[in-house]
C-alpha cells in the first residue's frame, strides 16, 4: 500500500476548505490502494486555529486516512529534532528558511515536504485555503484521482490512463513526475482590479516579470498567459494529457509532485513573494520529466483582506518582490533549458548540485534591472492613483531592502538545496509515531 501526502497549508480562517480536502481525502482511498496522510499545516491565529481544529474533529473517520494538523510550534519542534539529527551547518539559519516569521509560499510547501518524508509518502498534494473544488452532477471533481492514477508510473505504462498521449518516445521510460491541473475563477494573482481600471497599466505591471530583453511580442504572450489559470468553462468531462508538463496550465493549489523531485530539490525559501513555490515546475519541465496536465481545476476565490488597509498593502509588496525575483529566476530557468535532460542521472533523478550551482551563479547578477523593474512598478502605481499611489510611496521607502532582499532570498535557496538531501534523509528516519500534531489514525483493514 502507498502512503501519500495531502497537505493544505494556511495562515487564514479555512475550516470549509479542510471540510471539502478531506473529503477528497476518503475519496482517494475508495479509489486507489492508498494510505493518505491529510497535513494541515497550520499558522493562523490562535482563535482560527481552533476553528480549524473543530473542522478537523468533525470529519468522518475514514479507514486509511490519516489526520495530522500541525500548528507553527508543532511544526518547529519537528524541523529543530530533523535539522539536529541532519548535522547540516548553520542549524538556526535553516529553522529561519524553514519556518521563517513572514509569509513563505515555499517554505510551508517545503516543511510539507520534509513531514511527508517522515510519513514515508510517494508523492505530495497540495491544495489552498481560498479553493474549492468544482462539482458535476452532484459530486466534488477531484484532482487527486489523476495525481494518483498516474504519479510516479513508468511514462509508457501511464499512457493508457489518459485521453492524449504525446510524449517524446525518448522520454517514455521516464517516470511520471508531476501531475496538475489550474483554477477556474478570479485571477491566481490579485491584480485584476488594475485591469478594470487601466489595461494598459496592466499590461506594463504583468509585462515586468519577462526575462531581459524579451521583446514586445513575447511580452504581450506573457501578458496574455499570465494568472489566468483555465478560465471560466466549468469542468463537463475529463482531459489529461501525457508529455512533458504543461506548467502554464498548472497551480500550486492543484498539483501533484512524486517523491524523487521534492525530495531532490526544495523551493525557493523566499518570505513575503508570490510565486516563490513554482520553481519545480520549471525544472520537471527542463529536466524532460513527464507530466501529466489534467482539467479538473480548482475554483479560485479570494479573501477580501487583500483588497484593502494592511492586507492590499502586504499583497502588493509581495507581487513587487515576485517581479525582483525574475532577475535571479530567469537566468536559472535559461540554464536549466539549455542543460535539459542532462539535469538527470542514470535513473531519471534530477541532479541538485546543478540547480545550487546554477543559483549561486545567478546572486551575481547585476542589479540594473531591478532598479528598472522599481522605478516602472512606481511610475505605473501613480498613474493609477488612489490607494496605489499610496502603496508606491510605500515601495519607495523600502527600495534598497527590497533589492537587497531579492538577492539574499537566491542566496539562501541555494544555501538551502546545499542543506536538502541530508535534511530528507533525517526526516525518513524520524519515526513516525513521534510526530507532533497528528490527530486520528485511520485504520488500514
Amino acid at each position: 500500500m502507498r502512503d501519500v501526502c495531502l497537505t493544505l497549508p494556511t495562515n487564514r480562517e479555512c475550516a470549509d476548505t479542510i471540510t471539502a480536502v478531506g473529503a477528497e481525502a476518503a475519496y482517494a482511498v475508495r479509489r486507489f490502494d492508498v494510505r493518505v496522510h491529510l497535513l494541515v499545516l497550520d499558522s493562523a491565529d490562535p482563535a482560527t486555529r481552533a476553528r480549524h481544529a473543530r473542522a478537523v474533529a468533525a470529519l468522518p473517520a475514514v479507514d486509511g486516512v490519516h489526520v495530522h494538523h500541525l500548528d507553527e510550534d508543532a511544526q518547529r519542534a519537528f524541523l529543530r529534532e530533523v535539522i539536529d539529527r541532519s548535522g547540516v551547518a548553520g542549524p538556526d539559519k535553516l529553522l529561519d528558511l524553514m519556518l521563517p516569521d513572514a509569509v513563505s509560499y515555499g517554505a510551508c510547501t517545503n516543511r510539507a515536504f520534509l513531514i511527508a518524508a517522515a510519513l514515508g509518502c510517494a508523492s505530495v498534494h497540495r491544495r489552498d485555503s481560498d479553493s474549492r473544488y468544482q462539482w458535476l452532477h452532484g459530486e466534488p471533481v477531484f484532482p487527486i484521482e489523476h495525481e494518483l492514477a498516474t504519479l510516479g508510473r513508468r511514462a509508457a505504462d501511464a499512457a493508457a490512463g489518459v485521453t492524449e498521449y504525446t510524449l517524446d518516445p525518448a522520454h517514455a521510460d521516464k517516470p511520471v513526475a508531476l501531475v496538475g491541473a489550474s483554477f477556474v475563477g478570479e485571477l491566481s494573482v490579485d491584480i485584476g482590479e488594475i485591469l478594470e481600471l487601466d489595461p494598459e497599466v496592466y499590461h506594463d505591471v504583468v509585462a515586468l516579470w519577462a526575462p531581459t530583453g524579451a521583446s514586445e511580442q513575447e511580452k504581450r504572450e506573457l501578458v496574455a498567459q499570465s494568472f489566468v489559470g483555465g478560465g471560466t468553462e466549468p469542468f463537463t468531462t475529463d482531459r489529461t494529457v501525457l508529455d512533458r508538463p504543461g506548467i502554464w496550465h498548472i497551480d500550486m493549489c492543484n498539483i501533484g509532485l512524486h517523491h524523487e523531485v521534492y525530495e531532490r530539490v526544495p523551493l525557493p525559501p523566499a518570505t513575503e513573494t508570490i510565486g516563490s513555490d513554482y520553481f519545480l515546475h520549471h525544472l520537471v519541465y527542463d529536466a524532460t520529466l513527464p507530466g501529466v496536465t489534467h482539467n479538473r481545476h480548482i475554483v479560485n476565490y479570494y479573501t477580501p483582506e487583500r483588497r484593502t488597509g494592511p492586507g492590499f498593502t502586504a499583497y502588493q509588496l509581495r507581487y513587487a518582490k515576485f517581479l525582483l525575483s525574475m532577475l535571479y529566476l530567469h537566468p536559472v530557468y535559461a540554464e536549466m533549458t539549455e542543460a535539459g535532460g542532462a539535469l538527470l542521472d542514470e535513473q531519471h533523478r534530477v541532479r541538485p548540485e546543478a540547480i545550487a550551482d546554477s543559483a549561486r551563479r545567478s546572486a551575481t547578477t547585476d542589479r540594473a534591472e531591478n532598479h528598472r523593474r522599481l522605478a516602472e512598478l512606481d511610475r505605473c502605481y501613480r498613474q493609477l492613483g488612489g490607494k496605489y499611489a499610496e502603496f508606491a510611496d510605500h515601495l519607495a521607502s523600502r527600495r534598497v531592502r527590497l533589492l537587497d532582499e531579492a538577492q539574499a532570498d537566491i542566496e539562501d535557496f541555494a544555501l538551502l538545496i546545499d542543506a536538502w538531501g541530508p535534511l530528507v534523509r533525517a526526516s525518513r528516519t524520524t519515526p513516525a509515531d513521534r510526530l507532533p500534531g497528528r490527530v486520528r489514525a485511520g485504520s488500514t483493514t
